[in-house]
């Protein structure tokens, strides 16, 4: 797939909340994912697919989507980014938040191989 075929791809994936079937499908296998902070015990940045794996399966199990809308995919060249907007609980604390977000990805040979996350405010 190309650069614009991964795009359209994730973002088709998320809007379904198909995070672990958009991770396994579209990751490279030296993934780096890069968030603006660490969570979860885990560092925030974190290398490799089966790295990133975990990471998808811990926010799937800790957290209860609400609702959540996916803008884009916009794409030039090896890059394209997409706007995350998500209303989720935290199932620990039982705390409600709104977040947003913007999601950086860079292809190479069919996968994704860098996401970095940068917080709206």
């Amino acid at each position: 797939m190309n650069t614009e075929e991964v795009a359209k791809k994730l973002v088709e994936l998320c809007e379904k909340g198909a995070y672990k079937e958009a991770t396994s499908s579209l990751y490279g296998e030296n993934i780096v994912s890069v968030e603006a902070h660490s969570m979860g015990g885990m560092p925030a940045e974190i290398n490799g697919f089966d790295a990133v794996c975990k990471k998808t399966q811990w926010w799937i199990e800790n957290h209860e989507v609400h609702s959540s809308k996916v803008t884009g995919p916009f794409v030039a060249r090896d890059t394209f980014v997409v706007r995350f907007d998500i209303d989720v609980t935290e199932k620990n604390s039982g705390k409600r938040m709104q977040a947003s977000e913007i999601g950086i990805y860079k292809v190479k040979e069919g996968k994704v191989v860098r996401e970095e996350f940068l917080p709206m405010v």
